[in-house]
């Protein structure tokens, strides 16, 4: 018995160890931008870790000094796609899931299979393509960018988000909504006021990375924005502040935008962390 104690407390010993060096190592690199975006100094260079002197002229001059590079109106330019390609996304994804998990109809089976098979290839390998198509239809001038990065997002909704939506779906048993159809409940009502509140868990993930998504995407936001300034996203901001000619000037105010572009989405993360919940609490038969 003594030898089984022994055994356990060294497994959780080393078990405890290898958790506490994969958070700091997790951890280093974040507090890491966090200092540097304090830190006074101009430059990627210093020969301390830890800065000499703190500052948050950083910060005021990232939403100031907005002659060269405008960070307020990407970061607005980013919250607007995020916010709407978020909701379209959440609206798609659930919608199909539950229409393919709950009802039976001719090609269903084909359907799940194209969807599949097409969400194994990645999706900038369609980009060119679809700049041009959204350039042939005058997508690709003005404001329009950004209505085009919304649809684009939107459109393209994960192949594997809607398989886990409908995975989970299936999960819920097909009486609760039998029961309601006997109690006069129409497929809407029981969408809405039983499936609804049991599936709170995969909302909330579907609506964590519809709206992550946008929010960090570089390469198919710099395809379809190209130069234009004034439309850019904060992914394409800040890989500008890192170019050769601005970086000395820019790279603590890069820092500082680092860390300004993950405030949304721990924001959001913890809002709707209270949406999650177990077991079948919440519903409704209509």
């Amino acid at each position: 018995m003594n030898k089984y104690r022994i055994r356990k407390k060294l497994t959780n010993f080393i078990v405890h160890a290898c958790l506490t060096i994969l958070a700091l190592v997790w951890i280093f690199p974040l507090f890491w931008v966090i200092m540097t975006s304090f830190r006074a100094g101009k430059g990627s260079y210093s020969s301390t870790f830890l800065p000499d002197k703190l500052t948050i002229h950083n910060y005021l001059s990232l939403f100031t000094d907005t002659d060269v590079f405008n960070f307020p109106q990407w970061f607005l330019n980013t919250l607007i796609v995020a916010i709407f390609s978020c909701i379209l996304s959440t609206f798609f994804i659930v919608s199909i899931a539950y229409v393919t998990s709950r009802l039976r109809f001719k090609s269903r089976k084909l359907l799940l299979n194209v969807a599949l098979v097409l969400g194994m290839f990645p999706g900038f390998m369609a980009m060119i393509a679809i700049y041009y198509i959204l350039k042939g239809i005058g997508m690709t001038q003005g404001v329009l960018k950004l209505v085009s990065l919304v649809l684009v997002y939107a459109g393209g909704s994960g192949i594997l988000q809607f398989y886990v939506a409908k995975g989970f779906f299936d999960t819920i048993p097909r009486s609760i909504d039998e029961a309601a159809y006997i109690d006069g409940a129409t497929k809407w009502n029981v969408f809405r006021l039983i499936t609804i509140p049991l599936s709170k868990s995969i909302i909330v993930y579907t609506v964590l990375t519809s709206f992550i998504a946008p929010w960090i995407d570089f390469v198919l936001a710099k395809v379809i924005i190209g130069t234009d300034a004034k439309y850019y996203t904060v992914a394409i901001g800040l890989w500008n502040m890192l170019e050769k000619e601005n970086i000395y000037q820019w790279y603590t105010r890069f820092a500082a935008g680092a860390v300004c572009v993950s405030i949304p989405i721990a924001v959001l993360f913890l809002f709707m962390q209270r949406c999650y919940t177990d077991g079948l609490t919440g519903a409704v038969k209509g």
